[in-house]
């Protein structure tokens, strides 16, 4: 299976466009913005659209629907694009997606197409990547590229916000972008908001410089925060690391309920791989069992966290449980849970 990533598909769509295409991934964000490089290859007289780029979602999909999108020759232009979206892979039946790759496999009778199907992060499963590719990856990509939209690093994100910053006519300095990206979260939904609000703001003041108090003033921070890294902390026994994190949370107003909550799942992750590596069970047999990623399985073994810290942990959890609800402080509660380990 030939998966290609996100800057091959810019490549290849602007020199010699393919027949069809699976994004897939956690970035629906640059999905978005594949979708609109596609548009200007194929698609880049408007006042043909019409004819020439025909978009389906969940509501208007059919088989039958795609065939007959499919047949048109395009107008005044070699080739015609076809956008389909909002299909959940998750709940389809096994005779739905055969009953799509039946229409796939025309792709190549009406080779004047280009197709897309594109599949959001939380309706497509790809499965465990490179060697374990989920069925239905491995039926579309019989007949698609798939191009797979990977979650961007900080340091990509951090880039990636000083140049939207300089688009809507302002600057910040790198630490300032790092910033913003530690603040507001990695969602690039959220984080083109954030930074076009934060530069409307700075030249409404008669700036041109985005400011780290101007970030903390304006821009709201992200309701996700990496709760495995805090436990995988406090599973290490790493106190200082761990309560560095936490004051990250506190600053971004993170829901310390919310914050245990997920510290008890992870735990719970954590307490059940030492279980079942202490009985000599591989990695990849671990992740069948627990469905849960090998990549997270191997850095909870990295560890060496043996099933007596994780009871010890699931003791502290329960205390810090009841203490955050009878006394109302959350932070409180969390903190002496990572002090006590």
């Amino acid at each position: 299976m030939n998966i290609i990533k996100e800057a091959d598909f810019r490549k290849e769509i602007k020199a010699k466009p393919g027949l069809g295409y699976l994004f897939f991934g956690d970035e629906d964000y640059m999905k978005s913005f594949a979708v609109t490089t596609a548009r200007d290859a194929i698609v880049p007289d408007p006042s043909f659209a019409f004819f020439n780029e025909i978009k389906l979602d969940s509501f208007s999909y059919s088989p039958e629907a795609l065939t007959d999108a499919l047949m048109p020759l395009p107008m005044m232009a070699d080739r015609k694009l076809i956008l389909l979206s909002g299909l959940d892979f998750n709940a389809m039946r096994q005779n739905e997606i055969d009953a799509l790759c039946a229409v796939l496999s025309l792709l190549e009778e009406y080779d004047y197409n280009t197709l897309i199907i594109n599949a959001s992060s939380d309706r497509f499963d790809p499965g465990i990547l490179p060697k374990r590719p989920s069925s239905a990856l491995q039926k579309l990509a019989e007949h698609l590229t798939p191009v797979h939209f990977e979650k961007n690093t900080p340091a990509k994100l951090a880039a990636w916000v000083g140049k939207h910053f300089e688009h809507n006519g302002t600057r910040a300095t790198p630490e300032v972008c790092a910033l913003t990206v530690e603040w507001c979260g990695r969602d690039m939904y959220n984080l083109a908001s954030e930074t076009e609000k934060l530069a409307f703001y700075v030249k409404s003041q008669g700036r041109e410089e985005i400011t780290k108090e101007d970030l903390m003033k304006i821009a709201i921070p992200a309701a996700e925060y990496d709760a495995f890294a805090l436990t995988n902390a406090i599973g290490a026994r790493k106190k200082e690391e761990a309560l560095n994190i936490l004051r990250d949370l506190r600053q971004r107003k993170a829901d310390p309920i919310i914050i245990l909550g997920e510290i008890v799942k992870t735990v719970y992750d954590m307490s059940a791989v030492a279980l079942l590596n202490a009985d000599g069970y591989t990695v990849r047999e671990i992740s069948e069992a627990l469905k849960i990623h090998e990549y997270r399985i191997s850095l909870i073994l990295k560890n060496n966290i043996k099933p007596a810290i994780c009871r010890q942990m699931t003791e502290r959890c329960r205390e810090a449980d009841l203490e955050l609800k009878s006394s109302g402080d959350g932070y409180g509660a969390i903190e002496k849970l990572i002090c006590s380990i």
